[in-house]
């Protein structure tokens, strides 16, 4: 920084950040389990893909974040998908590869992937 203008534009653009993140402005989150079964299922690459695919896209509405332990350790890498006002859709076996089609099918055109989810893996 060689400013105090500079400064100001920083913290305006770090509170703009902060502020979508606010629930009023979000209507959709994305949760990854990143607990140490989850890295190592390659839970990371699966929360990078996501990251990138909704910022490809320009969806303001959505948020990626990370969560520890989910419990099913067997099924990692998980993940969870809210929505507001319904209910939350868990994909198990996850892979960079099946990204793209949760964020356009679920996240987009509000039509979950059945066949990504905890009850396909139980069947």
């Amino acid at each position: 920084m060689k400013s105090l203008a500079e400064l100001a534009a920083i913290r305006s653009k770090m509170i703009e950040q902060v502020n979508m993140r606010r629930d009023e402005n979000v209507n959709t989150r994305v949760v990854v389990g990143m607990a140490t079964c989850g890295i190592a299922a390659g839970a990371r690459p699966v929360m990078l893909e996501f990251v990138e695919e909704i910022k490809k896209r320009g969806l303001e509405h959505v948020t990626v974040g990370q969560t520890g332990c989910v419990g099913m350790c067997r099924l990692e890498p998980i993940v969870e998908v809210y929505v507001k006002g319904q209910d939350k859709v868990t994909y198990v076996h996850m892979t960079p590869e099946k990204v793209a089609r949760i964020v356009n099918d679920h996240i987009v055109n509000g039509r979950p992937v059945e066949e990504y989810t905890i009850g396909a893996a139980q069947a």
